[in-house]
């Protein structure tokens, strides 16, 4: 990461106004931040009663089983592709 340049953008996610700083484009940031906030959204409409804390940990634990999931299914597609290959 050093020498590349650091995009500074806000956000809003849940209500909340967040500064975020990161190398990646600011739509890339502002795309994370917009998915954050729908997730939260969509576990309070199931779970009303759950803090915004609460919320933030379950849409962190729902995001990384997302990604694992992902990364899994990856996984298998590279052995196939190993295996069409060989």
């Amino acid at each position: 990461m050093a020498g590349q340049e650091k995009n500074r953008i806000s956000v809003e996610i849940y209500g909340q106004t967040y500064k975020i700083i990161g190398t990646e484009s600011p739509g890339h940031m502002r795309l994370v931040a917009s998915i954050v906030d729908d997730k939260m959204r969509e576990i309070n409409a199931l779970n009303p009663t759950l803090d915004n804390v609460q919320l933030a940990v379950l849409a962190a634990v729902n995001t990384v089983h997302e990604q694992l999931k992902l990364k899994e299914q990856i996984e298998v597609l590279e052995e196939e592709l190993k295996k069409l290959k060989d």
